[in-house]
């Protein structure tokens, strides 16, 4: 409708009739948010590669290590879980002469987080070997010949290392052969809505919004100052010195002006507590890991069963494989290095 045909028509429409009761002006209605919460790790960036982007000189990794290596901090579960299995590799290694229990521990974890893992052999001047080395996974580069390795950890600050002095064990990969992918690279997305939930959890206590409300309000008989006022104390009851009281005067009000109405609180705990129980247990089958050896309270009166059974189909099942594949640095070497032994749990005893 034009303007000239709006303007028509009022001048129409018949005028009011002394003593009728006109409905009162109603005002916009206005709504604010008390805080949002903001994301600090976004998963996007990981997973922008599609191949293994050659520059020349070395292979890009077929996926972001800064992002996941963040990833791995993303949910206590998914990080507890790789600590675990590389206390239990530890655990169970025989130090050598070569290489150290430190060393391992750094070589064994590199091996977890990201599916690959690197040792430097140091030679001396005869070309004795004098130790082994893991330089740190995440800066690792394969070269373009597929021998040379190169440790890049920003713009020209990169590190070529001798030919032949580098043993490269990786995790096998379906898309391609330079590099390997971990095993729980299928949990991502779980630990990363893990941490979200998380993370909303804290923002959603921190704002106030675990008590918050919805003040409904159709009074006429209210003025836009004490609106304006009663806005402002409203604001000023989020975040430090919430759960502070409320009064509110409205004289010459009618009932139910002015309405209290409470944000369910029950909907989003049940939401909350789902997401972080489905979430951790994509990561405890991801990492295969069985949650009595995590420390995970069983929500049933049955529990999660015999722990030392657990523990021992776990090192049958899981340990013996990694250890095996570990070894490989042994056929590398041409000397045994990476030995361990058998996986015993302990006996009562008085």
């Amino acid at each position: 409708m034009s303007k000239r045909k709006r303007g028509n028509h009022m001048a129409n429409a018949p005028a009011p009739i002394e003593g009728d009761l006109l409905p009162p002006e109603s005002g916009p209605v206005e709504a604010f948010t008390f805080g949002d919460p903001t994301p600090v790790l976004d998963g996007r960036e990981i997973l922008d590669y599609l191949e293994c982007w050659a520059n020349g000189r070395w292979f890009e990794t077929p996926m972001s290590m800064d992002g996941l290596a963040k990833t791995t901090r993303a949910s206590v579960y998914l990080q507890s879980g790789l600590n675990f299995k590389r206390n239990m590799l530890a655990r169970t290694f025989v130090p050598h002469r070569l290489l150290s229990r430190q060393a391992f521990e750094q070589f064994a974890l590199d091996w977890l987080w990201c599916g690959n893992c690197y040792l430097e052999k140091r030679n001396n001047m005869l070309r004795n070997t004098l130790g082994l080395l893991p330089p740190l996974a995440k800066y690792m580069r394969r070269g373009v010949d597929l021998e040379t390795y190169y440790q890049v950890r920003g713009w020209k600050d990169e590190h070529e290392f001798a030919p032949g002095s580098i043993c490269h064990l990786r995790e096998a990969d379906i898309n391609q052969e330079i590099y390997g992918l971990p095993e729980w690279l299928a949990a991502l997305q779980s630990a990363l809505l893990n941490e979200s939930a998380t993370l909303f959890r804290r923002k959603y206590y921190n704002n106030g919004s675990h008590a918050g409300f919805i003040l409904y309000m159709t009074d006429a008989a209210q003025k836009e100052e004490d609106i304006d006022s009663l806005r402002t104390a409203l604001k000023n009851s989020k975040g430090p010195g919430n759960f502070r009281n409320l009064f509110v005067y409205a004289p010459a009000g009618k009932k139910d002006g002015i309405q209290l109405i409470p944000v369910s609180e029950v909907a989003a705990k049940d939401e909350f507590s789902s997401i972080k129980n489905i979430s951790r247990d994509d990561l405890l089958a991801a990492l295969r890991i069985p949650p009595q050896l995590m420390g995970i309270v069983p929500q049933n009166a049955g529990g999660f069963g015999s722990l030392r059974e657990a523990a021992e189909v776990w090192a049958v099942n899981e340990l013996e494989p990694l250890q095996a594949r570990l070894a490989q640095v042994n056929e590398w070497l041409g000397e045994e290095v990476v030995g361990f032994k058998e996986f015993e749990l302990p006996t009562g005893g008085k």
